[in-house]
């Protein structure tokens, strides 16, 4: 799926993609944290049809129940110095099976190395291998294209019973 994110200054980033059934729909984060879920008229996918205003914390447990856990960034700048290199947003979803437990061995299982861990809006750079991850945290990784992609596999892993919620 591809995710169009365009820049509204002054008031946050709209992210907006097309369903595979063909409907328009779109994310606007705001700089104050409210989300805007925008869907677009099927008629005319530049009119809005209807929006549904979130706040910061029910954002955060539709995106849970849309198992929304892997953002990633191409670093453009970086990438042109070294050929490559992928950072990525990865948050850590209810049920994951890192929730819990310290992050020492990601990047030996992986190859990514955790540079941040974003949690309750504080930013821990450069974390010690002994932080542990909690539902809810984003890190911040960089790696290959693959070691990305372990991670992410690796942290987003679901050990819940079936049929759990």
């Amino acid at each position: 799926m591809k995710i169009e994110r365009t820049a509204l200054p002054g008031v946050g980033v709209n992210h907006v993609t097309t369903t595979a059934d063909g409907q328009r729909l779109g994310v606007i984060c705001h700089l104050t944290g409210r989300r805007d879920l925008v869907f677009y008229d099927p008629e005319d996918p530049q009119a809005v049809a209807a929006t549904v205003v979130l706040q910061p914390d029910e954002a955060h447990r539709i995106a849970d129940l849309l198992d929304a856990t892997v953002t990633i960034d191409h670093l453009t700048h970086l990438e042109q110095q070294i050929t490559g290199i992928t950072a990525a947003r990865i948050r850590i979803p209810a049920g994951s099976t890192y929730a819990g437990r310290p992050i020492r061995d990601t990047r030996a299982q992986t190859g990514a190395s955790i540079v941040a861990v974003i949690h309750d809006q504080r930013i821990t750079t450069a974390p010690d291998s002994d932080l542990v991850l909690h539902h809810g945290d984003t890190v911040v990784a960089v790696g290959d294209q693959d070691a990305i992609t372990a991670l992410a596999d690796l942290l987003t892993a679901d050990h819940r019973p079936s049929g759990s919620p």
